[in-house]
């Protein structure tokens, strides 16, 4: 390595206290230090954000690694490499002098190499008889080898950072699916609870994610994101679980009513005497509480196959609505809409524009509501594109909700976040 003292760049360039202390700290390394080139260059493209070097940076300073003769470097050879610029561009795949330049100045700047000038500013060497370099005149690659240590550090700090910001995202990810899927449930279900402020604080922490997150903005937001979800599993359980004391009460009451606790099955035919004839032996007429029995069962089996018709359900909120059905503001009075009034007028227009039948709008007034009905012809009108015959698919939604197998809250949701971006209207 070498071992004289401190030099001072050639020409108009200035010597600066950086190049001073890279030069001091080359000339504490131990003789018998040692580092693989390669290596220590794969720990520098780990830490290149900590250390302030671009990747063009990194390919001139690979270059100059691949001037040292040996795949080790070490304190007991002289580190010092004096390619001329058009060798170095032509390893750094044709890169440009001017180029070349700012690049090794970045290299030296963020103290990754000293310069070794010569006295008229050449890159050579002088060999003595046997041809060993006596003296050399180029990069010294000291720095390197002295900051190693360092550099490796850095590195696996970087690449654990980097793990965690993909942990954390990966979490993000896994918690919004559980959060939207959740929200989905409770609305289908007809559940009780504030679903539309769910939904609500799930649009601001969604929207508060940056493109480019970092560690130390994602952990809050996931922190948020988990109480979220908390919150909404619990109201899900607390209703599940008395849904099920329900039905295991439920249970109990039918239980109690069997008048007939050794009787066969009762998917085993009853053997009822013939008209006109006698009982078969050992046949005994039903009695009064067998007939009650019959009836209740029955009366579970018919209420079982044929649900009652759901009442109309409140109205969602209507910014909600038009912020999921924002083609229905331009149908308003005025082309705005800041009430319900406003929009049940708006429906009516689209009503008629979609060719559908006032017949099958005051249908599904009577089953959803009023409000629920102009609801469910904005959303008709943000797939219109989609939609055969708006009138039938009117009447089919009518229907299902009659029977209970309907609810809007899915279909807004599905519109909402497909449209991102509320609209531009009072309300």
């Amino acid at each position: 390595m070498e071992t004289d003292g401190i030099t001072t760049p050639f020409g108009r360039r200035s010597m600066t206290l950086g190049m001073l202390a890279s030069q001091a700290l080359a000339r504490t390394i131990a003789p018998e230090a040692s580092v693989d080139k390669w290596k220590l260059y794969r720990w520098l493209c780990e830490a290149k954000p900590k250390l302030g070097i671009s990747d063009r940076a990194l390919s001139v300073l690979n270059a100059l690694l691949s001037f040292h003769p040996k795949t080790e470097l070490s304190g007991k050879d002289g580190l010092v490499v004096f390619p001329s610029n058009a060798q170095l561009s032509l390893r750094t795949h044709g890169m440009a002098e001017t180029t070349l330049r700012r690049h090794l100045a970045a290299l030296v700047a963020a103290g990754l190499l000293t310069r070794r000038d010569s006295p008229n500013g050449k890159r050579y060497v002088r060999r003595d008889g046997e041809g060993a370099v006596g003296e050399a005149f180029g990069f010294s690659l000291a720095p390197l080898l002295a900051r190693a240590g360092e550099i490796e550090q850095t590195a696996a700090q970087v690449t654990a950072g980097r793990l965690l910001l993909r942990r954390l995202r990966e979490r993000v990810t896994l918690v919004r699916r559980d959060i939207a899927k959740l929200i989905e449930t409770g609305l289908e279900d007809g559940l009780a609870g504030d679903w539309m402020g769910y939904e609500a604080a799930y649009r601001r922490l969604v929207l508060s994610l940056p493109r480019v997150a970092t560690v130390e903005i994602l952990t809050p937001i996931l922190a948020e994101l988990e109480a979220l979800r908390n919150d909404i599993l619990n109201s899900l359980e607390q209703q599940v679980i008395f849904q099920n004391m329900a039905g295991n009460a439920d249970q109990t009451e039918r239980h109690k009513q069997n008048s007939k606790p050794d009787s066969t099955s009762d998917l085993e035919p009853r053997f009822e005497p013939k008209q006109g004839g006698d009982a078969e032996p050992g046949d005994q007429p039903p009695t009064p509480l067998d007939r009650m029995d019959d009836r209740i069962s029955e009366g579970r089996r018919t209420s079982q196959k044929k649900p009652a018709p759901a009442e109309p359900h409140k109205p969602y909120p209507l910014g909600l609505v038009l912020q999921a059905c924002p083609e229905i503001v331009a149908f308003g009075p005025g082309g705005a809409i800041s009430g319900w009034r406003d929009l049940m007028t708006a429906a009516v227009v689209v009503r008629s524009m979609l060719a559908i039948s006032p017949s099958a709008y005051e249908a599904a007034c009577e089953v959803l509501g009023p409000e629920n009905a102009a609801t469910v012809i904005a959303c008709i009108l943000e797939r219109a594109g989609h939609i055969n015959s708006a009138g039938g698919y009117l009447r089919d939604l009518t229907r299902r909700a009659e029977r209970g197998e309907f609810t809007l809250g899915p279909m807004l949701m599905a519109l909402a976040r497909a449209n991102g971006t509320p609209a531009k209207c009072a309300g």
